[in-house]
């Protein structure tokens, strides 16, 4: 359930920023843009005859004689004086005037020749005539220039090519550049992530603790692909499917990576939500798409991460004459894993943690032949678990696996990993060399009852209430016989809300008799009666308290049939469907349970409040203690009130005595007011 912290991390860089080019490219063609409507008319030359050129050099306006040989044109360029003229104004028609409000050099006249040799003669020629008549007149002279086609292409189609290839450019971004059309025309394609020879998934089997007989059926899967004769010379089939099911954080997806560490085989990896798209018909063609590769590559593992998302059962929620996306790749889904040969050496693994909401016609054998459970760990599975994740940090000696499996009833894998993060965290915050026992527990009263609120102001008057509270909590579970031991009790605040917590050491148990729920009620209420004892009001401490005792009564009355009023039926529903609107009994019923629910509550709290009357002295000791030292542990209590008059081992003895050792039983967080319950608590069979 966790991965090997003996291997060591590559510490992946942080990929730096990526640069928009898509605004790039627009601010670029902006000023293209710009540059083309400003500067570009600067170079619009209007054509005239050589009669006009004639009028220009007799005035004296020209500036500048450019004749392009290869092209036969000639390029007159005017002073400024002359562009003030009235008729050359009209013929640049604004044109004279360039970018920020500067005058245009030119050139702004262009004559079409017969030739550069005629033009030449023809402006010497009259440039001899003119400083005849006129000695102060100055020869303007010519230049002579080639032109390449490659610039005047440029020139008139070079603003038309940028286009084009700025919008290919953003339309390869904006579809992922994955080949023709990008995404475009490849949204069917299955996003299934492949590891294979060159990337494989570096996790085994030996990484995974606590899931024992879930690796065997998953073990079973991989020695199929490795050697198939193994079983098929005995008439065995390839099996097509498993189902992973388990609460979260139990290891489902660790378990999958494991798999495709040991196959040795394609493994193909994706979740359910990567079937999702706005488009129709999306989903139905990346599930062909996924099988279609998965067929090319086998023998194959394909392992589909929630699948709920896209199995859930058809028919439910959909308005008459719809079309529900999510059913029709669902129903492609199902031909796919129905359609493959038993030879195939395709594999199908998925996980869930709500297996009631799948559709019947994907769980059929067939398609998924075996269902895997994934349970949370019992305390041998936690001391694995807790085993490969402490050998990651620096610890002291006196650091056991086996106490801290003992103190985390009902945890998973995450959550156990967890508690060890924040254990070596709480360590390093106080400077310390490597992490010991009391950074663990504390490190337990972290994830359970939150983070202690060491400055929060309280008033002396609500302080006494908790300690109360508490001390009721602590003397009812101590006289009562199959309430769980306590070892721990606090008033130090913690979490969002909670003034004060008790923690207890349950025995790892999967059925509960009608005893043992009543006195874990009765112990539960054993905070709101002694309030009503001590200061003949009651406070809203007791919230999570009551919502418990509710919670377990109802379960006793129309869950687990142990009421005799209203008999031996159940009302509980497995498929998780909704009973809001439709519940599975009468009126008259609805009105009997609840009748025998308060029926249930009140004779707990009667009897609460009768054994408090009867223990007042053992009540007073303890909350006076508390004021005085705000935590109190199972070793306090003796001290005051005596050692628990009833004898119970806990699961945590008969672990260590498993292996003939003594050792003294560890603080564990079970249980804290104003806090909702762990998940450890819960009664249900």
């Amino acid at each position: 359930m966790a991965e090997n912290p003996q291997k060591k991390r590559k510490m992946i860089p942080t990929p730096p920023p990526r640069n928009n080019y898509q605004m790039w490219v627009i601010v670029s063609l902006l000023l293209l843009v710009i540059g083309f409507s400003l500067f570009g008319n600067g170079n619009h030359t209007k054509d005239i005859t050589l009669n006009r050129f004639d009028e220009m050099l007799k005035a004296g306006d020209i500036k500048e004689i450019v004749v392009v040989q290869n092209r036969n044109s000639v390029e007159v360029s005017l002073r400024k004086e002359a562009l003030e003229k009235k008729a050359y104004k009209e013929d640049q028609n604004g044109n004279s005037v360039g970018f920020g409000g500067q005058t245009n050099d030119g050139p702004h006249y262009k004559i079409q020749i017969v030739s550069g040799d005629s033009f030449i003669e023809h402006l010497g020629t009259m440039e001899d005539n003119l400083q005849s008549n006129d000695p102060a007149y100055k020869k303007i002279g010519y230049k002579v220039e080639e032109r390449s086609d490659f610039t005047s292409f440029i020139f008139n189609y070079g603003f038309l090519i940028l286009m084009i290839v700025a919008f290919w450019f953003l339309m390869r971004r904006m579809t992922g550049g994955g080949g023709p059309g990008g995404q475009i025309f490849n949204i069917g394609k299955s996003k299934a992530q492949l590891f294979d020879a060159e990337n494989k998934v570096k996790i085994t089997f030996k990484d995974v603790a606590g899931l024992d007989e879930a690796k065997e059926e998953v073990q079973e899967v991989v020695e199929f692909l490795k050697k198939p004769s193994k079983f098929t010379r005995l008439g065995g089939k390839i099996p097509k499917g498993a189902l992973l099911v388990g609460p979260p954080g139990t290891g489902k997806t660790l378990l999958a990576k494991a798999v495709a560490g040991e196959a040795g085989v394609p493994f193909f990896s994706l979740s359910g939500s990567d079937f999702v798209e706005m488009f129709v018909g999306v989903g139905a063609a990346r599930v062909r798409d996924l099988f279609k590769q998965a067929k090319d590559k086998a023998p194959c593992i394909i392992f589909i991460d929630e699948i709920d998302a896209i199995g859930r059962m058809r028919g439910k929620g959909q308005m008459p004459g719809s079309n529900d996306e999510r059913e029709n790749t669902l129903n492609s889904l199902l031909v796919e894993m129905d359609g493959f040969g038993t030879d195939s050496g395709v594999i199908i693994l998925a996980a869930t943690n709500r297996p009631d909401v799948l559709d019947s016609a994907l769980l059929r054998p067939g398609r998924f032949d075996r269902q895997i459970s994934i349970d949370k760990p019992d305390i041998v599975g936690r001391e694995a678990i807790f085993s490969v994740h402490l050998n990651n940090l620096r610890l002291s000696p006196d650091v056991d696996a086996k106490k801290l499996a003992a103190q985390t009833p009902g945890f998973a894998g995450a959550e156990i990993a967890n508690v060890t993060n924040e254990a070596a965290l709480i360590a390093a915050r106080r400077d310390k060399e490597a992490v010991d026992m009391q950074d663990f527990q504390d490190a337990v009263d972290r994830v359970i009852g939150g983070l202690e609120k060491k400055n929060k102001i309280i008033s002396p008057e609500e302080k006494k209430i908790v300690a109360y509270h508490e001390a009721g909590h602590a003397v009812a579970g101590w006289f009562l016989e199959h309430a769980d031991p306590l070892v721990k009790v606090s008033i130090v605040p913690r979490g969002v809300a909670a003034l004060g917590y008790a923690q207890y050491l349950p025995k790892e148990q999967f059925l509960y008799q009608t005893e043992q729920l009543i006195d874990e009620m009765c112990m539960a209420l054993g905070g709101r009666v002694a309030e009503d004892l001590i200061f003949n009001k009651i406070s809203t401490g007791a919230l999570s308290d009551l919502e418990r005792v509710t919670k377990m009564a109802y379960s006793i009355v129309s869950i687990y049939g142990m009421n005799a009023e209203v008999g031996n039926v159940s009302f509980y529903d497995s498929k998780g469907n909704d009973m809001a609107f439709s519940k599975p009994y009468s009126e008259a019923t609805a009105e009997k349970i609840d009748e025998e629910v308060r029926k249930i509550i009140e004779g707990a709290y009667q009897r609460t409040k009768e054994l408090l009357m009867s223990k007042n002295d053992q009540l007073e000791l303890i909350a006076q203690e508390l004021l005085d030292k705000e935590i109190l542990f199972q070793s306090d209590l003796e001290r005051l009130i005596g050692k628990r008059p009833f004898e119970k081992q806990t699961t945590y003895k008969e672990f260590m005595d498993k292996d003939i050792k003594t050792v003294e039983i560890p603080p564990v967080a079970d249980d804290s007011d104003n806090l909702e319950k762990p998940s450890q608590e819960n009664t249900e069979v």
